[in-house]
């Protein structure tokens, strides 16, 4: 047990102990004194004791033991994203929350990390071979768009759209072809682009059919602020508005600790929660803004050193799933605020306040640091998936 202890990387459990301080002090910054509220920075050390003990527990599990089994996990994760659209509690829109006496879980949160691992699972089958289109990526393809569906019908944009990333980032670390990874870059582009183009130049239409035909009035008050924000309604413009006013308000240095949240966020809803950034962004100024975000370069540098040093084949899998799940909320969060991503909803890694996004945060990079510390041993055997076994190259 000392010799796992001494593998722990100090530089990524002292990034976690900076950016929870960064979370308690930016929480009570704007809940402190405010009515159903305050508190809410007691509440998020809780979690972050949970985070770590889920941190730590998943450290001294042996990931591989985790990758067996993921076809299982994958299982019951559908299974309780099912359940969610039957049972689930709606909070700001979304059909997403289960509630059990005081706590409340986010599945779609947790099924990130399973997808990571299930992901991981049938990509070590191919061992290093080259992924075929057919019976390789339109399989996985499939596999990922099942939950994605699901998630996007509980009106849970972001979450949903972070599972195409993490499938993204593994398919191209999984060895895919060149001309296959072209041709999907070329068709996601085009998609995209012919997306924004449709909804800037035909807006009225394509507005209707998603507010009418498809009864999604909701990505309307996303898009249209981000888009064509001269045509968007007070009421969707109202909060990227407010939030660009008080990240411009901060300037280079801000406007100082607890000074902020008395001016421009106060017109900024979820401050303490997806919109915590805001928050730091005019009280810490471009200066705390960049502190913040080079302590997230230090986490996924040292993430990726990780991953370079292992030895096993699973564990880079999982390091890059978990990457790219971060990267993509930490950039969808804040572009969000910027202009350069419509409003999803989704929360900043290890700052938001929330619990279950912070507990499978810390749980992910428990994972990466098992990998760390098991991912220097001697490759098991796995049991091959039927669907993803190695192919013959042509």
């Amino acid at each position: 047990m000392l010799q796992k202890f001494k593998k722990i990387d100090g530089v990524i459990v002292v990034v976690l102990v900076l950016l929870m301080v960064i979370s308690l002090f930016s929480i009570y910054s704007v809940t402190h004194g405010r009515q159903g509220l305050d508190g809410f920075h007691i509440r998020m050390l809780k979690y972050y004791i949970l985070g770590f003990v889920a941190f730590f527990g998943l450290l001294f599990l042996d990931y591989r033991l985790l990758i067996k089994h993921a076809m299982y996990i994958y299982i019951f994760g559908i299974g309780v994203l099912v359940l969610v659209s039957f049972i689930g509690t709606e909070e700001n829109g979304a059909q997403g929350w289960i509630k059990f006496g005081g706590f409340s879980l986010q599945p779609a949160e947790l099924f990130k990390l399973i997808l990571v691992l299930f992901l991981a699972f049938v990509l070590i089958r191919k061992n290093k071979n080259k992924l075929l289109f057919w019976r390789d990526v339109v399989p996985l393809g499939m596999l990922t768009m099942l939950p994605f569906l699901i998630v996007l019908m509980q009106n849970d944009l972001g979450n949903a759209l972070s599972y195409l990333v993490i499938l993204g980032g593994l398919l191209w670390i999984g060895n895919v072809k060149f001309s296959h990874a072209l041709i999907g870059l070329v068709a996601i582009g085009g998609v995209a682009g012919g997306g924004i183009f449709s909804y800037i130049h035909y807006h009225d239409q394509v507005t209707h059919f998603l507010s009418d035909t498809l009864d999604r009035p909701h990505l309307v008050e996303r898009f249209d602020p981000w888009l064509v924000p001269d045509e968007a309604t007070a009421k969707a413009s109202y909060h990227t508005k407010n939030a660009k006013l008080a990240i411009a308000s901060g300037g280079m240095s801000g406007e100082g600790y607890m000074e902020g949240s008395s001016v421009q966020t106060e017109r900024v809803p979820y401050t303490y929660s997806d919109s915590i950034f805001v928050e730091i962004a005019e009280e810490f100024g471009f200066v705390g803004s960049a502190v913040l975000l080079l302590l997230y370069f230090i986490l996924i540098h040292r993430m990726i050193l990780i991953a370079l040093e292992c030895r096993d084949r699973g564990g880079p899998f999982i390091i890059v799933g978990i990457v790219a799940m971060m990267l993509y909320q930490i950039f969808e969060n804040i572009g969000a605020f910027i202009g350069l991503m419509p409003l999803t909803g989704i929360t900043l890694p290890f700052i938001s306040y929330g619990g279950t996004s912070l507990l499978i945060n810390m749980a992910s990079i428990g994972l990466v640091m098992s990998v760390k510390l098991y991912g220097q041993e001697e490759e098991e055997d796995l049991p091959k998936a039927s669907y993803a076994a190695p192919a013959k190259q042509g």
